[in-house]
């Protein structure tokens, strides 16, 4: 049994091998057995959860659940029934959710059609872009579509460029309470275009600044119109927005830029941002498109260019390894679409979700207010989490998308033989950290865990600038992290399944 913990974890408790046992979150049903073996004199040097837990000196509270993935036993619990807010891995929901819905071989499409007719390789009415809803398309795969166009003989067009969105309803922003510049919060449509991001880039030279505005990705930069940038002399705050309508207006303080720099800012435009990188895609073709507009409902035409995203499930397997907001926003908005109509808002999205949860995840209570788990206001229980959990690990749906997570060593650096091995989404916010997945032991043995932390007082007193990087966060969220493995250290040592049934 020995060989079960990490060597850091065992000479950290090896010290302790002589106290009484330890208690437990939630003690066992039956004692242990009255007669210790050597494996359970090991054991007692494991430390409890608890001690875990005041080791961490984390402000707030802390919850967790543990059970057997194939048979459901619970095996630990803290505050099992605290709602708490879930952060990230509400993605893991999200993903679960797309692929009952939509499928796990499910493509989107973004296509280009043309009204009026073609003669001679001219459009006679107007040349559409067409959202379908891939949250994956990049200024390379616009690029290719311009191709295509090219290739299918268009030469030029009588109307206008149109752009059509509405595939998915269109939201300027995910979560309102998030800082103006932050690029995870940006607009949410039926088309987006590199994650609905705007790369601003500025160097200096001569006492002045030059500022570029691209939509970048692997081997184009196209300049934008629609999104602004103007440098400003005053010392707070670094970003402002201002709506202009059909353009994104950003100002940044002059003060805090330095010799040079770059960063990705949100885009509030979607529809207009792409249209604006595809005219210039069309006419380095030799198309030239003009009259460029939004449009509210779609009209009848030939398709000419069709461009399909990966699967479902590889794009879902992107969005838990990167934890990316927009992935999750559109894959969660386009189930609920399919299943039960066009939502008003994000949250009436994630209620519906929620009842799904309820029906397919057994779970009980889960207060979800988006797909992506920015809003704060979200609740889930460490018990549903870990309900839904081992609800869906004989399906093998979850745990092969979910990232691998390496445990450190008392230096941070990542341990590659560790016995335990955690398949897991990891899920944070300002003072709020969550972790839920999947261990297997040494043995082999899988349990399916969740562990949420949160200072909610300590979030509640941060204004809305001070959320990108706000005091003391980095330090919380890292002992967070630290009291994460030390639970899991804990269980992937002390819950054998040779000694579940004596538990």
């Amino acid at each position: 049994m020995k060989t079960v913990l990490s060597r850091r974890l065992f000479l950290s408790t090896a010290a302790a091998a002589v106290v009484a046992p330890a208690a437990f979150a939630a003690p066992p049903t039956e004692s242990l057995r009255p007669v210790l073996r050597g494996d359970d004199l090991f054991r007692q040097a494991i430390p409890s959860a608890q001690e875990l837990i005041d080791k961490a000196r984390l402000n707030g509270a802390v919850t967790f659940s543990l059970a057997d993935a194939e048979t459901g036993a619970v095996l630990e619990q803290n505050g099992p029934l605290d709602g708490m807010p879930p952060a990230s891995v509400t993605k893991a929901i999200t993903a679960l959710y797309a692929l009952d819905a939509l499928g796990a071989a499910h493509q989107f499409q973004t296509r280009i059609m043309a009204t009026g007719g073609i003669v001679d390789g001219e459009v006679q009415g107007d040349l559409i872009l067409v959202g379908g809803g891939d949250p994956t398309l990049d200024t390379d795969g616009l690029a290719k579509m311009a191709d295509d166009l090219k290739a299918a003989g268009i030469i030029g067009v009588k109307g206008g460029l149109k752009i059509y969105e509405r595939s998915l309803p269109v939201f300027p922003l995910i979560d309102a309470d998030q800082p103006d510049h932050v690029g995870y919060n940006p607009a949410v449509s039926g088309l987006a275009l590199n994650f609905n991001r705007v790369h601003f880039e500025w160097k200096r030279e001569n006492g002045s600044y030059s500022v570029l505005m691209d939509g970048r990705s692997g081997s184009y930069r196209p300049a934008v119109a629609m999104a602004a940038m103007e440098i400003s002399d005053r010392s707070a705050p670094v970003f402002a927005y201002r709506d202009a309508g059909t353009r994104d207006d950003w100002s940044v303080a002059k003060s805090a830029l330095g010799n040079g720099g770059s960063r990705w800012l949100p885009v509030r435009k979607p529809g207009l941002y792409a249209g604006d990188i595809f005219k210039t895609l069309a006419g380095a073709q030799g198309i030239r498109l003009r009259d460029m507009a939004l449009i509210t409902s779609l009209p009848e035409g030939e398709v000419l260019v069709t461009r399909s995203s990966a699967p479902l499930r590889d794009i879902l397997r992107d969005m838990l390894k990167y934890s990316n907001n927009l992935i999750a926003e559109m894959a969660g908005l386009s189930a609920t679409v399919y299943r039960t109509g066009t939502p008003a808002s994000l949250r009436a999205s994630a209620a519906e979700m929620n009842v799904w949860a309820k029906a397919n995840l057994g779970m009980d209570a889960p207060a979800l207010v988006d797909h992506s788990g920015l809003g704060e206001d979200s609740r889930v229980t460490a018990q549903d989490m870990v309900t839904a959990l081992v609800r869906v690990y004989g399906s093998g749906t979850l745990k092969p998308l979910l990232k691998s997570i390496s445990l450190r060593d008392s230096k941070g650096r990542p341990v590659q033989d560790h016995p335990i091995k955690v398949e897991a989404k990891t899920g944070t916010l300002n003072f709020v950290s969550a972790l839920a997945g999947y261990l297997t032991a040494p043995d082999g043995r899988v349990m399916a865990f969740a562990v949420f932390t949160a200072d909610m007082p300590r979030r509640a007193t941060l204004t809305r600038a001070q959320r990108e990087r706000p005091e003391g966060g980095r330090a919380w969220n890292g002992r967070s992290k630290r009291l994460q493995q030390g639970l899991i250290e804990r269980w992937g040592a002390f819950h054998v399944a040779a000694d579940s049934a004596s538990l």
